[in-house]
């Protein structure tokens, strides 16, 4: 048996977070209500409640509420809620997260998930899951749910979507991963030009029994590679691919943020560099009668 965090507004949408609650225990694992909630007084029981959670940041939440101002009160958790689940997580109290949401909810719902590691099950079921995600997502593998409509009461609709919510949470806190054998670990950054050279080099590896995750170097694929290896599991760094830079440099839309490159320093870890596509910055949208609309317009020099 396992136990699933179900995190949300309880003040708000505590009926919605109790269904869950229901349905995960009747899947046989043990739910774990956390309130988040900064309005009125949570609607059902939490097994956490605001203020342990407020205090995990140091937070005076009965000041903050009383400011009446919401955001605020957002913001607050935001901080708070990471800091809270990622204690669960770190002494085996939790072994899954899902939460339902509107903006508000959605946004402490997926801060609270971004401080949990890789390969932890993360469901957020929200309003916003149809659009722009970006944001929400950072460079964890959260898996979003659309809601369909707002998470506003228990209905035909809402009761389907929940129970679907329910059982994909409980399906991935049910398998086990099969990672193979334990392997040194090296991540590489490619894109376009450079993927003969990192192909190649990868063959090398892996023939002298290294295990090779490639990332493209599209900004979101550079943060992604940084963050992996922050959390500790990468042997060396093979960063063929430094374009990145080149967007960070002049505004491109590629970039991968001014840290780029610095986990593998902090880390102490082998890293071996190259300046692969550096001459190239990436547009949105741009179109070209004799290259094309590509969307993300790839290969125009970066400097004159």
């Amino acid at each position: 048996m396992a136990t699933i965090a179900v995190l949300g507004t309880l003040d708000s949408k505590g009926e919605e977070h109790a269904f869950l609650a229901t349905l995960i225990a009747k899947h046989g694992h043990k739910p774990l209500l956390i309130d988040v909630g900064t309005g009125g007084p949570a609607t059902v029981q939490p097994d956490f409640t605001r203020e342990q959670v407020a205090a995990a940041a140091g937070i005076d939440l009965a000041a903050l509420m009383a400011k009446k101002d919401r955001g605020e009160c957002v913001v607050a958790m935001t901080k708070a809620a990471p800091a809270f689940v990622a204690k669960l997580a770190s002494e085996g109290r939790i072994h899954g997260i899902i939460s339902l949401g509107g903006g508000g909810g959605t946004a402490i719902g997926t801060a609270a998930m971004r401080a949990l590691p890789l390969g932890f099950p993360k469901l957020m079921v929200s309003t916003l899951a149809a659009g722009n995600v970006a944001p929400y997502l950072g460079t964890k593998d959260i898996t979003m749910m659309p809601s369909i409509a707002d998470v506003a009461g228990l209905n035909r609709l809402s009761r389907v979507i929940f129970t679907r919510a329910a059982g994909a949470i409980c399906g991935m806190v049910s398998v086990e991963p099969a990672v193979g054998a334990s392997k040194p670990l090296i991540v590489a950054s490619q894109f376009g030009n450079t993927t003969t050279c990192v192909t190649e080099a990868k063959k090398v590896l892996e023939a002298a029994g290294y295990e090779v995750l490639v990332f493209a170097a599209t900004g979101t694929g550079g943060r992604i590679m940084e963050s992996v290896i922050e959390s500790g599991i990468v042997a060396g760094v093979l960063d063929i691919t430094t374009t990145e830079w080149a967007d960070e440099l002049v505004g491109g839309n590629l970039n991968a943020g001014p840290e780029r490159m610095d986990a593998a320093a902090k880390a102490n870890i082998p890293a071996v560099v190259a300046p692969g596509c550096l001459d190239m910055v990436g547009w949105h949208g741009h179109h070209d009668s004799e290259e094309g609309d590509l969307g993300h317009q790839r290969g125009r020099p970066a400097f004159p």
